[in-house]
């Protein structure tokens, strides 16, 4: 057989002549080229070796050299079918060369300290080092064969992880073959392989990082991929692919040959495996159990492999005396790579993950009790479970109060059939309470205990109806309708019942405030998984004078700093790491250096790199901007009240502290306004902060304009509420999964989508009530005022399913439909509440009580800001009637609707991230659960529908990043409704996002997109945001910061005649946000 790529040859060969007895290999004795040339050093130079220390000698380093150069001879031969003679006088005297430049590199490290000492690896990479300095690429490869056990060292080992390798047999994980076969692949292509060190690490970590106990080779090779392209070595990374393919190709065509000699399956192992219980006892386990897991995983699914074929790539990489939790981490593991050769396989693995779960939680067995038995067992095991979590401390006493028997009724374990693997992994990773008595601990949830567990929680205040209000939350939860927020799903029904997810909060200029509400009460807050999001711009800039010592004030950056540590120390209830983000009006004399504070360059002293930041912009700012006026920077205790104004209050008074600085009777700082707003894009592209929040839309069309002022957003930008000396404002989140909403024909169930939300909003009304609250303020901003944010998750998943694509008029216009239906029906709920149980104390002087709708108060932000607001108004509902009904009875909560981002819980619910377009057709998303291959249902449902999806069409996704456009044989209208984030236009983006904002009484968490971006582009990107009326955006994300990792390709055909395009210098330094890196989101609210 020929194969295209000559290296992979070369490397088969090579192996087989390093892999040959000493005695079977040609002599020759190399250490006479040396003649009589003196190559000793200054002084001895000693060389570590396994059997202890001893002087190097240059005869042994031309020994060294000549093996390699002699095993490439012979490999050239072979191919070439050309015999060359190996002693010659140029190949001694180039054998000669290399040792001398050796001993000059040595020579020169002795001179400056470096030497005297060297261990074989060191030597080894001088050795690589002069061959590649003499161009001898082949022979610096072909060293590295001879000496890959002697190559690298000093990585920790990972003891617990263990690589499947692909003739099944387990090995122990070594990094180091990691780095030597990257240094193979940079010589293979006449490069230095001295990267081959930072893509070894960089895997490394990765690999670390996962938790796994086992890896297969694929997902390394996998993983190397992917650091090869995050570190930029892209012809590297597309060699890699091309020689994997190559091999992977010869492996198949082995296989097929050895099957035809041997007239069986290569691949097939015995049917009867040696397992080792915990007790060191063995029984022989005959894989019935696995037929029946496969069987229940089956159910409705499509499979692109038959049963045989699925249980036999589960039984891959067993073997005798491996342990029962290894065989179970075998089987799921397995289950797991199937992913990417169907996207149904992603249900179909997460199901035999749930069958485990049923296990170690009920005591069921696949087997002897069958699926069958699985409702009774849930049904018996409820009181058990609730008598069990009151008595080791995690579950509420409370619970006791029910009536179990109607509530195990309702459980229903089928809908965890719904799941798919990234959903239940998650749920079982970080959701499910753990019995940690003993060892490592065991949960004692399943998914349905679980939902029901989070429904009682929210229902405990609802007297003799609780019952059949938990049984309407819990459908909703089991059906994928609406999902709580984390920290809810956390802590609803426990002891500890912090179900909130966001506080905002605002700083006084005064060291008690900075200290107490800034410091203290954040950690209290952060202790209790909450996210952080508050105003510093009343904290005094630097240079203002301070009374009580008669000092000078350092400004606000040395307290962001104290913030960003304790961000740091106090994690959100040691369960995801501290969140926060610290706003700053930007007329702020601190205003520069508050843009710089994510910078990675400069004093450290006065950067937060834990921290997020938000510039907060009034509207005359964008004025100026767009006018190339001036403007001016002020010192905060000089001008106490300019944060506490907005719209043309604020611009009064504004300018008439910019002419009591022209008297010189304050402090004034007087630039261009553009010159501002470039820096605060320079910012935005180098770092990724601050983020572009706008003071003037949030209060001019907040409903409580009458009782305080907004200061900030939160952490993820969607909350607008008002804060104070007595306030820290909470809100309570919770999704809707509007993809779930859609009817067969792809229109919105406005029957299911109404019944969905008037639940959704009693329970988050009901979370005000339950809710522990860590700060005083926290308690009486939420009692006072009762705030919550209800959401959206799934929107690209219902553009898939209505066949709309994205960027077009009609993704726009059903952006307004079914925002506002959501809209509608949660103030119509809210207001009914308030009929039920009382309006919120504030309620009177509102703009509920004045007749003034979220959508009205557009013209009312039109009217202060004396520009056009570019939004289509009119509806489609009975808007009076709502108005009048609400004038009637009143709202329960002064604010009912927000966008938050919906990272870990759309991941359980199945569906795409709150409002984002899809970020790449296949990718690998990673959060605190791992990594998972994410693979576009929608799209291989419609490929299929095609006859297009298979092995080849795989690896295009695969070797294309998830793209569709370089793939001909897609149809085109596909490739246009398969766009992904990074290819819809931003403007398609904020006209979506202007659409919402007319009906949300608070904010949206809005990603903006780009693939290419520069200044000017992003300059009108956020005047557009601004001129629609978007009160806030969130992270800027672009190409170069979020690399996508290549699963495994086996291209026969195309791929190779395809250039990839090179990353411009621009995609190389924009912002490279960890919490965006391949297609994960921000996990703090949600």
């Amino acid at each position: 057989m020929s194969y295209r790529n000559s290296s992979l040859q070369q490397d088969i060969l090579l192996q087989r002549y390093v892999d040959e007895p000493e005695d079977a290999r040609p002599g020759f004795n190399w250490a006479e080229a040396l003649g009589e040339d003196d190559f000793s050093t200054s002084r001895e130079v000693r060389l570590s070796t396994p059997q202890g220390e001893k002087e190097l000698l240059f005869t042994e380093v031309a020994e060294a050299i000549g093996k390699a150069l002699t095993s490439l001879i012979r490999v050239k031969s072979e191919t070439e079918k050309n015999e060359a003679e190996v002693f010659t006088a140029e190949n001694r005297e180039f054998v000669a060369r290399i040792t001398r430049e050796v001993a000059v590199h040595l020579e020169k490290l002795i001179e400056a300290g470096e030497a005297g000492r060297l261990s074989i690896q060191d030597l080894n990479l001088q050795i690589e080092k002069a061959l590649v300095e003499n161009s001898a690429y082949d022979v610096a490869r072909s060293f590295v064969f001879h000496n890959a056990s002697q190559f690298s060292g000093g990585r920790p080992e990972v003891n617990t992880l263990r690589v499947i390798r692909r003739n099944t047999h387990v090995v122990p994980w070594n990094s180091d073959k990691i780095e030597v076969a990257v240094r193979k692949a940079f010589l293979s292509l006449q490069m230095d392989s001295t990267p081959a060190v930072k893509v070894a690490d960089k895997v490394s970590e990765v690999v670390t990082s996962t938790g796994q106990s086992f890896i297969h080779i694929e997902e390394v090779q996998d993983m190397v991929q992917e650091a090869l392209m995050e570190l930029g070595h892209y012809k590297v990374a597309e060699a890699y692919i091309l020689y994997r393919a190559e091999r992977a190709l010869m492996r198949q065509d082995e296989r097929e040959e050895e099957e035809g000699a041997t007239g069986e399956d290569a691949d097939t192992q015995t049917s009867m495996v040696v397992v080792t219980r915990e007790d060191d006892s063995t029984y022989l386990w005959d894989g019935a159990d696995l037929v029946a897991r496969v069987r229940f995983a089956l159910i409705d699914l499509d499979l692109c492999l038959s049963e045989e074929e699925i249980i036999q790539e589960l039984r891959r990489s067993m073997f005798d005396g491996i342990t029962e939790e290894d065989l179970r981490m075998t089987i799921i593991l397995n289950a797991k790579a199937l992913i990417e050769k169907d996207a149904d396989f992603a249900c179909f693995s997460g199901r035999i993950l749930c069958s485990y779960i049923y296990e170690e939680v009920l005591g069921w067995d696949v087997l002897k009790d069958g699926i069958g038995a699985l409702k009774e067992f849930h049904q018996r095991y409820l009181p058990i479970y609730i008598e069990k979590g009151i008595a080791l401390g995690r579950l509420s006493p409370e619970l006791r109060k029910y009536d179990l028997k109607k509530l195990s009724k309702i459980l229903d374990p089928s809908a965890d059939l719904y799941f798919d693997y990234l959903g239940i992994q998650t749920l079982y990773d970080r959701y499910l309470l753990m019995d940690k008595t003993k060892g490592s601990g065991t949960r004692f949830e399943t998914p349905q205990i679980f939902w029901l567990r989070v429904s009682m929680g929210l229902c405990l205040n609802e007297g003799d109806q609780k019952e059949d209000r938990v049984a309407g939350l819990y459908d909703l939860y089991k059906s994928r309708r609406f999902c709580s927020s984390t920290p809810t799903l956390f802590n609803s029904g426990t002891l500890h019942s912090q179900l909130s997810s966001c506080y905002l909060y605002w700083v006084d200029d005064s060291i008690e405030s900075i200290m107490q509400r800034g410091i203290a009460e954040n950690a209290y807050l952060s202790k209790w998984a909450g996210g952080l999001g508050g105003s510093w711009t009343s904290v005094r800039g630097t240079g203002s004078h301070i009374a009580g010592t008669n000092g000078e004030s350092q400004g606000v950056i040395p307290f962001l700093k104290l913030h960003n540590d304790q961000l740091v120390a106090v994690n959100q209830g040691g369960k995801r790491r501290g969140s926060g983000c610290a706003y700053l009006e930007c007329w702020h004399n601190d205003l520069f250096e508050f843009l710089e504070l994510r910078r990675n360059t400069g004093d450290d002293r006065r950067r937060t790199h834990d921290m997020n930041t938000a510039n907060w912009i009034p509207d005359l700012f964008m004025k100026r901007m767009e006018a190339r006026e001036d403007w001016t920077l002020f010192r905060t205790s000089e001008v106490p009240e300019l944060h506490d104004l907005y719209g043309r209050k604020f611009e009064e008074k504004y300018v008439e502290y910019e002419e009591m600085a022209e008297r010189g009777e304050i402090k004034g700082e007087t630039v261009p306004a553009i010159e501002v707003w470039k820096k605060m894009l320079q910012m935005l592209f180098e770092t990724g902060h601050p983020w572009i929040t706008f003071k003037d839309a949030c209060n001019i069309r907040s409903p409580q304009d009458h009782s305080g002022v907004i200061h900030s957003s939160n952490l993820c930008t969607e909350i607008t509420l008002n804060t104070g000396k007595d306030e820290t404002a909470v809100c309570n989140l919770g999704s809707i999964v509007l993809d779930n909403h859609l009817d067969e024909n792809g229109e919105l169930d406005e029957d299911k989508l109404k019944e969905t939300v008037r639940i959704a909003v009693r329970a988050l009304d009901n979370v005000i009530d339950l809710n522990f609250y860590p700060t005083v303020p926290a308690q009486t901003a939420n009692l006072r005022h009762r705030p919550v944010g209800l959401g959206v998750m799934g929107l690209q998943n219902s553009l898939y399913q209505k066949g709309i694509a994205f960027d077009t008029p009609e993704a726009v216009e059903f952006n307004d439909e079914f925002m506002e239906s959501i809209a509608y029906y949660a103030y119509e709920a809210s207001s009914d509440l308030a009929a039920e149980r009382g309006s919120y104390s504030t309620y009177e002087n509102s703009k509920w009580s004045r007749g003034i709708l979220p959508q009205d108060s557009i013209d009312l932000l039109e009217e202060e800001r004396g520009v056009p607001v570019d939004v289509p108004r009119g509806s489609r509902k009975n808007w009076d009637f709502l108005k009048e009904k609400i004038l009637q009875q009143g709202m329960r909560n002064s604010n009912v609707l927000a966008i938050a981002p919906t990272a870990t819980i759309s991941n359980i619910m199945g569906s795409s991230p709150c409002i984002e377009p899809h970020f790449k057709n296949l990718f690998v998303k990673s959060n605190l659960s791992g990594d998972f291959i994410v693979l576009n249902k929608h799209l291989v449902r419609d490929l299929k529908k095609e006859g297009l999806w298979g092995q080849e069409m795989i690896d295009k996704l695969k070797y294309f990043d998830g793209e569709l456009d370089d793939i001909p044989a897609i149809p085109d209208r596909l490739k246009a409704l398969y766009k992904t984030a990074f290819s819809v236009p931003y403007s398609a983006l904020i006209a979506a996002a202007a659409r919402r904002q007319k009906w949300i009484d608070q904010s949206q968490s809005l990603n903006l997109f780009l693939a290419t971006p520069d200044l000017k582009a992003l300059s009108h990107m956020y005047r557009d945001a601004w001129r629609s009326g978007l009160k806030t955006t969130y992270y800027l994300r672009t190409t170069a910061a979020t690399n996508i990792e290549k699963a495994t390709v086996s291209v026969k055909k195309d791929v190779k005649d395809v250039v990839k395009g090179e990353y411009t210098e621009e995609e190389q330094q924009a912002c490279s946000l960890e919490a965006m890196q391949n297609g994960e989101e921000c996990e703090a609210c949600q």
